[in-house]
């Protein structure tokens, strides 16, 4: 990971030893490194502006869900980024991060009337519609508020990602989006609805990755729907493709992203070019894990090593509600030791694991480590779906979360107490 590394024997966030923020924060604690974000997303932005492209031809809506610190969306909102939310929580955070509503985009299978009306308050760019029925209440929540909304149809193009089941999301037996045979149906109903504005066409296939072979198959088809769309009379103005590259957790390779954008932008100008003679057409990708993922590690203590008969565990004070990405599927994350060990150290296989009562609560198996109590350890590639996904399970507090820019060191996210957990509890009176 780059802005990561080894200086004088202790592992370093740019000029920040690790060592020194678990002296002055604790652990566990996430630790985000802000030139790796810049260098994320600008990966993103330089292959939109490839080609002296139209700055209004394209949109980057960074996935809030991998990571929504309000530092990291105010990072991004400087940087020109748009939004992809979930909830009208993420909505609510993007505001107070400074983003533009207008660059804002809404997916997810369940919006309720309440995320209706405040998404439409605050008029933001587009719904992207995951259901015939979400269209029709979309349409009666726009009619009650003497509004219009903006959609477009995720469509699933039952495009398999080859990825974890639990992260793929393109094909039929996945919950989201309209299925690739129904949505031309499915935009002449939303087409002839009083409130709803057709926008776009949408399309997000799966999680982490490698090869963007799937993501064009995939735009292939969003095509062919376009085409048959507009000869029915129905223009779009964008085309969404989603997220989905991968980034390195082990030894994978994933595609460069400015690699895929190429490809995308080279395949999409051929065809305007061909049957539209060249008219402006948005395009638009909404990016988590690729950005924010390898900018942040988790920070953690050992606090023992026990021997066990046929099994060797470092236990550490961080567990699967601070990271639960292991035991939720299966997840891989590099581990090393925040002092730099020497290589004649002895090694010894151990399952890193963390103090909650789950059997399931583990956050590496089988790494060999040299390391001794009180040792303190880094859990690489977590700035995605780590911090977001925690909870308070077994009352435990969910960790602090730190920015690094150079050598100065912003605490983003306080530590929580015991007591913040119950404080919107009562008894009995």
């Amino acid at each position: 990971m780059p802005h990561f590394s080894y200086q004088h024997g202790q592992l370093h966030v740019e000029n920040v030893a690790l060592s020194d923020i678990a002296k002055q924060f604790g652990t566990p604690t996430y630790i985000y490194s802000k030139a790796a974000l810049v260098e994320n997303y600008s990966a993103y932005a330089n292959a939109c502006a490839a080609g002296n492209r139209n700055p209004s031809e394209t949109l980057i809506c960074y996935s809030v869900k991998s990571n929504s610190n309000l530092a990291v969306l105010q990072v991004l909102n400087q940087l020109g980024s748009g939004f992809d939310i979930v909830s009208a929580g993420e909505l609510l955070r993007v505001l107070a991060a400074g983003g533009d509503p207008r660059k804002v985009i809404f997916s997810g299978v369940g919006k309720t009337r309440d995320e209706m009306r405040l998404a439409l308050s605050h008029d933001i760019l587009c719904f992207n519609v995951e259901s015939i029925p979400e269209l029709h209440r979309l349409n009666e929540v726009a009619g009650e508020m003497g509004k219009r909304a903006a959609i477009s149809l995720r469509v699933n193009p039952d495009v398999d990602a080859k990825t974890h089941p639990y992260i793929s999301t393109g094909l039929k037996d996945n919950k989201f989006g309209v299925a690739y045979d129904d949505a031309l149906e499915c935009y002449r109903t939303a087409a002839a609805l009083p409130h709803i504005d057709v926008a776009g066409i949408d399309c997000h296939i799966g999680s982490q990755l490698l090869d963007d072979a799937p993501l064009l198959e995939a735009l292939d088809k969003l095509i062919a729907l376009f085409d048959q769309l507009t000869s029915e009379g129905i223009h779009l103005h964008h085309i969404d493709l989603g997220g989905g590259i991968g980034i390195t957790y082990d030894d994978e390779q994933p595609v460069a992203v400015g690699d895929y954008l190429g490809r995308v932008f080279a395949h999409i100008d051929a065809w305007r070019k061909a049957k539209y003679q060249g008219a402006p057409l948005t395009i638009m990708f909404e990016p988590g894990r690729s950005i924010s993922g390898n900018m942040g590690v988790m920070l953690t203590e050992i606090q023992y090593l026990k021997h066990g008969e046929t099994k060797n565990f470092a236990i550490v004070d961080a567990a699967m509600n601070d990271l639960a990405r292991p035991a939720l599927y299966q997840a891989w994350h590099g581990v090393q030791t925040v002092a730099e060990k020497n290589s004649q150290a002895q090694s010894i296989t151990y399952d890193v694991v963390g103090p909650v009562c789950e059997s399931g609560d583990w956050l590496a198996r089988a790494r060999d480590l040299a390391v001794s109590e009180g040792d303190l350890l880094a859990f690489f590639s977590a700035g995605a779906y780590g911090m977001t996904m925690a909870s308070n399970y077994n009352t435990r507090g969910r960790a602090a979360e730190v920015m690094i820019d150079g050598d100065r060191v912003h605490l983003i996210r306080q530590r929580e107490d015991a007591k913040d957990l119950f404080a919107l509890e009562s008894k009995l009176s």
